[in-house]
């Protein structure tokens, strides 16, 4: 079924319109003067707003938070993993014992933000399980060196090599101790200094963003601020009336508030070799060539780079939804766990959903508890989401209208093939964070907003007029809206984010 778009908006059927001597009325006679004309159009004064509620904002005030800031930045830190995980290499032949050497943290990260494989957090003493190849050993750390390798004795056999691991990669976990009966840290002996039981540091990851400035104006001119139209507009703030710049003036409004949304969703940080961000003039100023580079991280670049993104999971194989909707599942257990998520999707992507839904009997639809929403599913509805649970996590879904107009997002996704987004799943609630200015965790949600403010400035939303109309503020004959903000948004816990392409 071919689907052709109703693009010729002004285009409507008009009848062939015919002067026949048997609806001919001569207007010059005095005795039809005054008598309505045939062929008159009915004027109807009402402007149709055919494209619906044509904004998009809304989609953040749903999942975050706004918060000010004072700086040209904002850094986060973010806890590490809690527990010791590591991927190395084993050596596991011609060895007494058995040597494993670590390369990686167990996301995969060689090195950067305190992280090393020689200072890794294994010590003497430590119990592990040392898995490859469908091969798990429980073994008991009895040296390490001052490297990225430790010393290993299996709990069950004599080597490595004999309880079944074999030289490559391997996968480490320490899960615990042994000390005998009166012994102490310093009672480790061995020949190496690091093999001295030492206390284990917390690691924290920094994160930055940086605000940008968004401006927009309206301009009208005195003239045309008071000429009065024919037709009757209405636009979505609830203005009315017969001036055509009313509803111009809302409309700038209407799409600057939608800006902020968008470029909060899709921006992304220049590269250091950016000519936009370190050189361009129209950013800068001449002054200001070669300064820090421009832009900010916003959600979709966000996830890319820290969080988790998947390309085959629901609404591209009805056969395969349920099982790759579950890996998503399996993904978060690696993760956070957070049990409520947002789940924002293309029309696509949401009816692919329902189907799967239905097709398990609404399986898993109640017993959701809407804790997002005050434990209120009539609240939930009225928002626009529906709740369904699977497994241990509930998920409230919502039609993201940004997906699917072909005018925002929806319009670059019927051209982008692979690379169209139709989704992306936020955890609700809030996450601890160290705050590095006030030196002890905060509460925060996942995804809020940073505005730039102070006692003398709130640059959350600007809005000022000059000119002569109606401000009367300068001998311009005509009014200047403005509007400015300066924001940027913060991504908290990417790893617990999802974005679906």
């Amino acid at each position: 079924m071919a689907i052709t778009n109703g693009n010729l908006l002004n285009k409507v059927p008009a009848p062939q319109q015919q002067t026949l001597a048997s609806n001919y009325i001569d207007f010059t006679s005095q005795d039809t003067a005054g008598w309505a004309q045939q062929y008159l159009p009915d004027l109807m004064e009402k402007e149709a707003e055919v494209f619906g509620p044509r904004t998009i904002s809304g989609f953040l005030s749903q999942v975050g938070a706004e918060e000010s800031m004072t700086s040209d930045q904002v850094i986060w830190s973010e806890q590490s993993r809690l527990h010791l995980s590591y991927v190395g290499t084993i050596v596991a032949t011609g060895d007494t014992n058995g040597t494993f050497e670590v390369t990686t943290d167990i996301d995969g990260n060689a090195a950067g933000q305190g992280f090393t494989p020689a200072n890794h957090g294994i010590r003497v003493n430590d119990m592990v399980l040392i898995a490859q190849a469908g091969v798990v050993v429980k073994a008991l750390v009895v040296e390490t060196p001052d490297s990225a390798v430790v010393s290993v004795e299996p709990y069950a056999e004599a080597t490595l090599s004999a309880a079944g691991l074999s030289d490559g990669t391997a996968t480490l976990l320490v899960i615990g101790s042994e000390f005998g009966k009166g012994q102490s840290y310093s009672d480790i002996t061995g020949t190496h200094n690091s093999e001295r039981r030492t206390a284990l540091e917390p690691q924290f990851k920094s994160f930055t963003n940086k605000p940008i400035i968004m401006k927009d104006y309206y301009e009208v001119s005195g003239s045309d601020a008071s000429r009065i139209g024919w037709v009757e507009i209405s636009g979505e703030g609830g203005q009315s009336g017969y001036l055509w710049y009313l509803k111009a003036e809302a409309d700038t409004r209407s799409r600057f508030t939608d800006y902020l949304e968008m470029a909060m969703i899709e921006a992304e940080k220049t590269v250091a070799n950016s000519v936009i961000g370190f050189a361009n003039k129209q950013i800068r100023g001449a002054a200001d060539a070669g300064a820090d580079g421009a832009g900010t991280e916003g959600l979709f670049a966000a996830i890319e780079s820290r969080g988790n993104v998947t390309s085959g999971v629901t609404g591209v194989n009805a056969a395969t939804d349920l099982a790759e909707f579950d890996a998503i599942l399996a993904e978060f257990d690696k993760q956070g766990a957070i049990e409520e998520n947002m789940l924002f999707v293309n029309r696509a992507t949401s009816l692919a959903f329902d189907d799967m839904l239905a097709s398990m009997n609404s399986y898993g639809a109640g017993g959701t508890s809407y804790g997002v929403f005050n434990n209120s599913e009539d609240m939930a509805l009225n928002l626009g989401f529906s709740g369904f649970r699977r497994g241990s996590y509930d998920f409230y879904k919502s039609d993201f209208r940004y997906l699917n107009d072909k005018a925002t997002r929806g319009g670059i996704n019927d051209r982008a093939g692979s690379a169209a987004i139709r989704g992306v799943i936020i955890p609700a609630g809030v996450s601890s964070v160290y705050d590095q200015a006030l030196g002890r965790n905060l509460k925060r949600p996942f995804l809020h907003v940073r505005f730039r403010a102070s006692a003398t400035d709130n640059r959350r939303m600007k809005t000022w007029v000059t000119g002569s109309v109606g401000a009367s503020t300068s001998a311009l004959d005509a009014m200047q809206l403005h509007m400015l903000t300066e924001r940027c948004l913060v991504v908290q816990g990417a790893n617990n984010f999802m974005l679906m392409k």
